[in-house]
């Protein structure tokens, strides 16, 4: 049960990830039918902003899998759920303490950083934290 005094682990739904006999034409029937804006890559991003923070920016994936991906394992089920944290290593840290299964692998890219944990029915999670935007720096004029 979370405790009111600490500040929540979850801060969003990151993204929604499912598997799929053919994602190309699934994905292009999401896209001429229900208007997804299904990219290049295979799957759409869904912008938005903090409803506290509006200067932050943020954004939703939603993505088709092939059927037969390793990424969800050891997860059988057919989807995987993306939840946005901000501090992943506290969180793993945290869950590990808890008795929560936490896979070994984790990942930091780009995109940000990954882990994973299994819920109690073997439902894989996939935990990110965004990448932090780089500051614009000025640059110092001669005088």
């Amino acid at each position: 049960m979370p405790k009111s005094s600490r500040a929540p682990r979850v801060t969003g739904l990151g993204g929604v990830f499912f598997k799929s006999a053919n994602p190309e034409t699934l994905g292009a029937w999401y896209r001429e039918h229900l208007d997804i804006p299904v990219e290049e890559w295979g799957g759409a991003q869904f912008a938005w902003r903090d409803a506290k923070r509006p200067e932050i920016k943020g954004h939703t994936v939603w993505s088709p899998f092939a059927a037969d991906t390793p990424y969800f394992k050891p997860s059988r089920k057919a989807f995987m759920l993306n939840f946005r944290v901000d501090d992943l290593d506290a969180v793993l840290e945290a869950l590990r303490s808890e008795g929560v299964k936490v896979l070994d692998s984790s990942e930091d890219s780009e995109f940000g950083k990954f882990g994973w944990v299994l819920d109690p029915e073997g439902n894989k999670i996939e935990l990110w934290q965004p990448p932090t935007p780089k500051k614009k720096t000025r640059a110092k004029r001669a005088s």
